[in-house]
Formats: structure tokens, sequence, C-alpha cells
């Protein structure tokens, strides 16, 4: 027993705790030099240096450089996609979360985050298993975006001749387009992206206060 009575760990109980701080260790390290070198530029023995770690832990726990990365990209998305999730599940007009999500855009970029997911994209044309694992990431948006106009629809009686899926559809794409742009170097003058996706909020708007109607037809 240890002292104040809690019992000593057990040997398996101690192998258990010391691989799961081993796992943590490596992908906080693939997690900074991902962002930092981005997805050509990451070494796995670069990832083992910051970690302090042999380099034959990263390929005991995780098998390759690829799974490494796509291990550190989830985790990161998930924790983008609630950050989403709590910005749209807010009170705020849609409109004005419209608003926050393009502030959220110039933060991403700055992050790294928006770099590698478009390098994986690019990777996986030709990598049909990474290309799976890519659309999973990128369907979360997708998906988030379809339960938000599928919730506008309930709240004002439909979307015209939208289904909630096109209108996610039509909230993702401008940013799915607009990221590459960014990222190659386009300033506003050249291609006001920014300003653009910022007008679509101003769009969502002019339907929120009912100054204009969304045109119906057959979905």
């Amino acid at each position: 027993m240890r002292d104040g009575g809690s019992p000593t760990p057990t040997r398996a109980e101690r192998r258990d705790q010391a691989t799961e701080q081993t796992r943590t260790s490596i992908l906080a390290a693939a997690r900074e030099r991902l962002l930092a070198d981005g997805y050509a530029g990451l070494s796995t023995r670069g990832v083992a240096e910051a970690a302090e770690v042999p380099l034959s832990q990263i390929h005991y726990h995780f098998g390759s450089k690829q799974q490494l990365i796509l291990e550190v990209l989830a985790a990161e998305n998930a924790r983008l996609l609630d950050r989403q999730r709590g910005l749209f599940g807010g009170d705020e007009p849609l409109w004005r979360q419209w608003e926050q999500a393009c502030a959220y855009l110039d933060d991403d970029l700055r992050s790294g985050y928006v770099r590698v997911l478009n390098e994986l994209v690019a990777a996986a044309w030709s990598d049909p298993e990474l290309a799976s694992a890519v659309r999973e990431l990128i369907g979360g948006w997708f998906g988030l975006l379809g339960d938000v106009a599928r919730r506008v629809a309930e709240q004002r009686g439909g979307l015209g001749p939208f289904t909630p899926e096109e209108i996610g559809a039509l909230m993702g794409l401008p940013f799915v387009g607009a990221e590459p742009m960014l990222l190659l170097g386009f300033d506003d003058e050249a291609l006001p992206a920014r300003t653009a996706l910022r007008k679509i909020g101003a769009v969502i708007r002019l339907f929120e206060e009912g100054t204009v109607s969304m045109p119906q037809g057959d979905a």
C-alpha cells in the first residue's frame, strides 16, 4: 500500500500508464511539428526527437507516418467541430454566427490546420485509403452545416427549393474553395475571398429579417 492507503499499481497498470503517456507525448509532439512543418515536411524522426522517445515507439504505437498524422488531425478536427457546434448552437441570429465563422477561418489558417488538411486532400487524390479518411474528416463539417440548415428549415417552415443538405453544401463549399486560394497567397485585392464570404452573412441577414424571401420550387 502507498502512504495514505492507496493501493500500489500493479505491473500491468504501470505498463498501461507508461504506454498511454508515451502515446500522449508522441501525439502532442506530432501536432506541434505537423502544424509547424506541414504534411510534406513532417518526419517521424523529428517527432520522436520532440517527444523524446525512440523512433521505434512511433512505429510501434501508430504503424506509419500517415496513421500518426491522421490521428493528430482527427483530434484537431474534433476540437474544431466542437467549437463550431457551440457557435451554431448559440442564441445569436445565423448571420452573426456566420460572421464569427469567417473570423475563425483566419484563426485556423494561422494555426496551420487548414494547410495540413489541404495537403492531405491533395495526397488523397491518388490514395483511396487516405481519401476515405479525409472524406470522413471533412464530412463532419458538412454534416454539421446540414444540421444547422435543418434547424433553420424547422423554424422558418422550409428552405424553398433546397434540401438542408444542399444548403449545408452551399454554406461549406465557399470556405473549402477560399481556403486553398488564401494558402496560395492571394491578397484581398487580387481575390476578395474574405469580403465575399462575409457578404454571404449579409444575404443570410436579409432572409432572416424577412427583407427578401426564399424562392420556391421543387426540392
